[in-house]
């Protein structure tokens, strides 16, 4: 028996620590497979590792920053030294930033391309070549229904999940007949920190569309995956946002979407100190109609 072969098949989360990801290592644990969590705080960590026992799942727990200096085979390493190998990988880990990409802070939203976009890259392309060599396993990527058009408000958080499918349905079409899947899974708002972390869920565009259960989702998540799916689209309402997002001219959806995600709170981007609706926002908004129809 090789080393290679000693070592046992392992379910990888990447940013196991909360919402989508924590709630799909509770999902797989009940295949029976090790769960590897991966994230950067202990106690969430340890919070996820009690989730996924109490299926009665198997864990290993890896402090890690994704961002960090070779992450990738920093994880690798850990794997091996467990007795371990990669054989689904789970990229959940992100984040957004609400606001005109002007006047947000800069490394806030490089941040943003670091973790959404590099580090999900970095994970991906390590991993898949054993994938492919064994001719088992696949990728799990979690990305949005933010990924089907541009997302003014939100520049950076749509381009990294417009990457995230993108990358994702490309490498489910090079790897389909080599016994390695490739899914993603793209959701609307769902019920986690996310919504009040990164300020989107002050915006109009997140109370409109309903809120997804993050349990839900990561149910629905792992059958596309073990499904074979190239896309999944949990949700009634985020299946209508998707195919609406595919139909509409950009000229016509994507200023719907900067005024569904600006808040009448925001400063004016012209300069003037003023609120946006005190100032730029006027020229938005009709005789008799709201501050908040101007959000």
């Amino acid at each position: 028996m090789t080393a290679e072969e000693a070592l046992k098949p392992a379910v990888v989360v990447a940013g196991a620590s909360r919402g989508i990801g924590r709630a799909i290592a509770k999902v797989a644990a009940q295949e029976g497979s090790p769960v590897v969590l991966v994230g950067r705080a202990p106690e969430q960590l340890a919070g996820a590792a009690r989730d996924v026992q109490a299926v009665g799942g198997q864990t290993f727990a890896l402090e890690l920053d994704l961002v960090s200096p070779k992450a990738a085979l920093r994880l690798q390493d850990f794997l091996t030294d467990n007795g371990l190998y990669c054989d689904t990988l789970v990229n959940s880990a992100g984040y957004g930033l609400r606001g005109p990409a002007t006047g947000l802070p800069l490394d806030g939203q490089l941040g943003i391309i670091d973790l959404n976009v590099r580090a999900l890259t970095d994970l991906t392309l390590t991993f898949l070549p054993a994938m492919v060599k064994r001719r088992r396993g696949g990728v799990l990527n979690i990305g949005s229904i933010a990924g089907f058009t541009p997302g003014p408000n939100m520049a950076l958080y749509y381009a990294s999940k417009s990457f995230v499918r993108s990358f994702s349905e490309a490498l489910h079409e090079e790897l389909r007949h080599t016994g390695v899947t490739v899914t993603c899974v793209a959701p609307g708002p769902v019920e986690t920190e996310f919504l009040s972390r990164s300020g989107a869920g002050r915006a109009m565009l997140f109370k409109v569309l309903p809120r997804l259960d993050a349990d839900r989702v990561a149910e629905r998540a792992w059958r596309a995956y073990r499904s074979g799916r190239r896309l999944a689209v949990p949700g009634v309402s985020a299946k209508i946002v998707a195919l609406v997002a595919r139909m509409l001219p950009s000229a016509v959806i994507v200023p719907l979407i900067g005024r569904l995600q600006r808040r009448s709170a925001d400063p004016c981007l012209c300069g003037s100190g003023l609120k946006y609706a005190d100032c730029c926002g006027k020229h938005w908004r009709t005789p008799g109609s709201s501050d908040r129809a101007a959000s």
